[in-house]
């Protein structure tokens, strides 16, 4: 059940079509820096951008911190909303649960067909990332973090992207949980994509209130950012691994309340 479900993630265009736009934006910010050779000031605009001018390397960073706070959200929202919902509206969630298939196998394979989405999309935005800085910018064997100044060498820079992509993709999976629980609650893709990008504009706007501070450190967009802390020196663990817990009770939440609600709901479409 689980190999048809990855097959019928990455053999439909829209899978590839929806990762393909996703990159559009570095790229296009790429090229804006390369034309101008105006990078925004250190502290201003998404991380490492305003290192990339100077080290090409820093880009695959650079480009998941573009696309992190809006587009790789809705981008996970939208498949994890259409795994359930998807089949109810279209009719055949009833066909593949009349099949020897249990509700929890059914939804185990939705799970990881969403958890494989998440981690290739993440993947291939740090390696069109990484191409085009090295094809655009100089890529440098040495080179300063943007964050602290401390020069990396390639081993130091490549096992904290690798970290840093780990990091994101594990943030992504909060969003998926959320769209995933919807998508058993709603037999429409569209309303269970809504709902999950409802709380993460919720928790982004209440993040920039005072008087939401006392909730602040648990709204789930909070730590979405904390792998900035990868490229101190030295590393800053505390907002990461707070990151990692968060996204840890969420998912384990979510997918419990996703699982207790699927399994005993009455399907009709």
């Amino acid at each position: 059940m689980i190999v048809v479900e990855l097959r019928k993630m990455f053999r439909r265009p829209r899978t590839w079509a929806t990762i393909a736009v996703l990159n559009a934006l570095p790229l296009l910010v790429a090229v804006l820096l390369l034309l101008t050779d105006l990078a925004p000031r250190a502290g201003q605009g998404p991380p490492f951008l305003s290192a990339v001018l100077r080290n090409g390397a820093l880009y695959p960073l650079a480009a998941l911190a573009i696309v992190l706070p809006l587009f790789l959200p809705i981008a996970v929202a939208v498949v994890a909303g259409d795994s359930i919902a998807g089949e109810a509206q279209a009719g055949t969630l009833r066909y593949l649960l009349a099949r020897p298939v249990g509700r929890t196998r059914l939804l185990v394979a939705k799970l990881v067909a969403v958890l494989a989405f998440v981690l290739v999309t993440v993947v291939v935005v740090a390696g069109v990332g990484y191409v085009i800085g090295s094809t655009l910018f100089d890529a440098q064997p040495i080179g300063g973090t943007s964050v602290s100044g401390t020069p990396l060498t390639s081993a130091d820079l490549s096992g904290r992207t690798l970290l840093a992509i780990g990091y994101v993709a594990v943030s992504m999976l909060g969003v998926a949980a959320f769209a995933l629980l919807f998508s058993t609650l709603t037999d429409s893709p569209l309303g269970a994509t809504m709902g999950a990008l409802a709380v993460l504009v919720a928790s982004s706007l209440l993040f920039t209130l005072d008087a939401a501070s006392p909730i602040a450190p648990y709204l789930p967009t909070r730590y979405w950012l904390a792998f900035v802390d990868l490229f101190r020196d030295p590393i800053q663990w505390r907002d990461i691994t707070r990151g990692l817990a968060l996204q840890g009770l969420y998912v384990g939440v979510l997918l419990a309340a996703a699982w207790a609600n699927f399994t005993t709901k009455d399907i009709t479409s």
